[in-house]
């Protein structure tokens, strides 16, 4: 009897130890929650000192301490770890506070976080400066990144699109108000046209004024013709599209100008140098242009071509040089962007303040992306794999990078919310005659209430 209990004990725990190793692998989220959680907290709270102490994050006590200690106790003198606050579990890891020791900084515990990592189990440790004298470190339990879930909460607003997964569990938005113009560079099947899909989708809903220019005849951008206020499928049409652009901004100047020759005596806050400062019943609406398949703009076969393209160039400087205090801002794709697009091509780059890099085909495009602005991004980029499409190194001219992933978004769900959303495209009158077709929806008739029965002889 005693045989059969140890037995069926011993089968009882390796059927527990199968099931948390295949919740782990199918199921992290669900595997964290249960067991992750409970035993990094555990490994947390029992060797936080000796931690702190093996990764040089302790500082000997204060004098007085020290003094205090010698004269009630015995006790070895030890050094003091940072202070640590209260641990916060979420769905995907931890968070606490650290008040730093006189002495320390960020930057110390930010080179100490691969060692935390192992001594408390966990996938990844980040750090992030509170204020002086505090960081918050955010323990990452699993790879969030292996199958997106977007925060339930994100900071989203008027020209803010929470557009994909950090790798800190936090959402990437995108902001056209802190960053105008952004290039997005990856190659076929690497996830550029679902990120692409995912900004769309999240500015449909916003009163902004959707421009596309696809040259690959619109296969990309066609679908969310609803939506869009002017559509440009062919070079020949990017052609006539981008000097009315151009004369919008220029429009929007003049608007900007008038409002600032007010009478003396104005307050400052009427004065503007944007369109953000002009009263919401003059503020014309933004303007999102994307660009997918830009190099298709450089590439020429005759000298008349040529022409063409240096002036369709020089407009796209012109609007990433100008656009922003017009409200004009600039989303352009493709699968390298380089100097050997051609004339322009460089300094059109140097515009783009925003960068993201999918999978690329070698390492002379991820430098294209990122090299000048975070040259040790460019092999974390290099290092993505095809069976993960949607992941990306994002990075932007503070120096600053970090991977995130584009959750799926069907096309059928994205063209879906475009037509729902089509009566918010503003009006903007000289992109009327660019505006694309949208074929209706066909509606289905109903069916009959009752299946007739069938007549038997």
């Amino acid at each position: 009897m005693t045989d059969l209990v140890t037995w069926a004990e011993l089968g009882g725990s390796l059927a527990a130890i199968g099931g948390a190793a295949y919740a782990r692998h199918a199921h992290p989220a669900a595997y964290w929650s249960t067991v992750g959680l409970p035993v990094s907290v555990t490994r947390l709270l029992a060797s936080y000192t000796s931690t702190m102490d093996a990764c040089g994050l302790t500082v000997e006590p204060p004098r007085w301490r020290a003094l205090a200690v010698k004269a009630t106790t015995r006790r070895e003198i030890r050094p003091v770890p940072p202070r640590r606050g209260v641990i916060r579990p979420t769905s995907t890891g931890l968070r606490l506070r650290l008040r730093l020791a006189p002495g320390q900084e960020p930057a110390d515990v930010a080179a100490s976080a691969e060692r935390l990592r192992h001594a408390w189990g966990v996938h990844a440790v980040y750090v992030r400066d509170v204020k002086p004298g505090v960081v918050e470190l955010r323990l990452v339990g699993f790879d969030v990144l292996r199958k997106v879930r977007m925060p339930r909460r994100t900071d989203a607003g008027s020209l803010r699109v929470p557009v994909a997964l950090r790798e800190d569990a936090t959402a990437f938005v995108r902001d056209y108000r802190a960053v105008p113009h952004e290039l997005v560079l990856g190659a076929t099947l690497s996830g550029k046209s679902m990120f692409l899909r995912n900004l769309l989708a999240g500015l449909a809903a916003q009163p902004v004024a959707l421009v596309g220019i696809d040259c690959k005849r619109g296969v990309e951008l066609a679908p969310f013709a609803p939506r869009l206020s002017a559509l440009a499928t062919d070079p020949e049409q990017a052609a006539e599209l981008l000097p009315v652009l151009v004369k919008e901004m220029e429009d929007r100047y003049d608007l900007i100008k008038a409002r600032q020759g007010i009478a003396p005596g104005t307050p400052d806050e009427l004065i503007t140098s944007d369109v953000w400062g002009l009263p919401e019943n003059e503020r014309p609406a933004p303007i999102v242009l994307f660009v997918d398949e830009v190099a298709e703009l450089f590439l020429v076969a005759t000298r008349k071509e040529e022409e063409r393209r240096d002036e369709m160039v020089t407009q796209l400087i012109r609007l990433a040089q100008l656009g922003r205090a017009a409200g004009i801002y600039l989303e352009v794709c493709g699968q390298r962007f380089g100097a050997e697009l051609g004339k322009g091509a460089t300094m059109l780059r140097a515009q783009l303040t925003g960068r993201v890099c999918h999978r690329v085909n070698d390492e002379a495009s991820a430098k294209m992306a990122l090299g000048d602005i975070a040259p040790e991004a460019v092999m974390a980029s290099c290092a993505i794999a095809a069976e993960l499409p949607g992941l990306a190194v994002v990075g932007d001219t503070s120096g600053g990078w970090s991977r995130i992933r584009t959750p799926h978004l069907s096309l059928a769900d994205a063209a879906a919310t475009c037509r729902e959303t089509a009566h918010l495209a503003p009006d903007v009158p000289a992109l009327v005659p660019f505006r694309p077709y949208a074929p209706p929806v066909p509606v289905k008739e109903p069916g009959p209430l009752a299946t007739p029965r069938p007549i038997t002889e």
